[in-house]
């Protein structure tokens, strides 16, 4: 997860834990607003352990809370957590990639064999990662009115999104040209089009890329085939960009 944890927390004791009870289920939604007013109310900081997107069973710590007055209303703080049998796009949109990804990498298995539908996953991947990499990920630690830590909730950072979309995919598809030049113009095209604090993550996975072809093929016309730039894998290659 995104964030370490704040000097501010680490300097007042634990005062509280919240334990799931029930039936496993996941973390569909956070009422992080609902969160911040209890925790500003005691004076304390509440930090979730487990959020959206996360299984939970009995006894999985949902919250610590540190530095409290008092203890908190453990139903108020239940109903902050909306809970369900799978997870959700609402809170979560690691989600939806771990799906598109899915369906990638099911297309990549021997079984299958389908390269074409691998790329119409990558297609809507570089869709969810543009609107993600123009959206401030780094909201881990949340504050009042005053400026006082209160809440402390894990995000998934940039880097986090680029494993989940990228790895698998670029393992499972390391044999396949279609898939690498696929690949390779979407990390391009993202370098293009998204700030410059998202290019330092890209540019290690145009490494990466580069490293799984060297690795995958050894012919040298398989190799410089592998690493053209095409949007559609096959069929519309792109100009090089300078990788400098």
């Amino acid at each position: 997860m995104a964030i370490a944890l704040p000097e501010e927390l680490q300097r007042y004791p634990l005062t509280q834990t919240l334990l799931y009870t029930g039936r496993p289920c996941a973390i569909q939604a956070l009422d992080e607003a609902a969160l911040l007013t209890l925790s500003s109310a005691l004076g304390g900081i509440v930090e979730v352990v487990s959020s959206s997107g996360d299984f939970v069973v009995e006894g999985t710590q949902l919250i610590r809370v540190y530095g409290g007055s008092k203890n908190l209303d453990e139903q108020a703080l239940r109903k902050t957590f909306a809970t369900g049998e799978e997870r959700t796009f609402e809170q979560d949109p690691k989600y939806a990639i771990r799906l598109l990804v899915d369906i990638a990498i099911k297309a990549l298995s021997p079984a299958i064999n389908d390269p074409t539908t691998a790329v119409q996953a990558l297609d809507q991947i570089e869709d969810l990662l543009r609107r993600l990499g123009q959206r401030r990920l780094e909201i881990g630690a949340i504050r009042d009115s005053l400026g006082a830590l209160r809440l402390v909730v894990p995000h998934p950072a940039w880097e986090d999104f680029l494993i989940l979309a990228f790895e698998e995919i670029r393992f499972s598809g390391a044999t396949s040209v279609q898939v690498m030049r696929r690949m390779n113009a979407l990390v391009s095209d993202l370098i293009s089009a998204l700030p410059q604090e998202r290019h330092k993550a890209l540019r290690h996975y145009q490494q990466r890329l580069d490293t799984t072809i060297a690795r995958t093929f050894e012919d040298a016309e398989d190799r410089r085939q592998a690493s053209v730039e095409d949007r559609q894998g096959l069929g519309n290659p792109q100009r090089h960009r300078d990788r400098a």
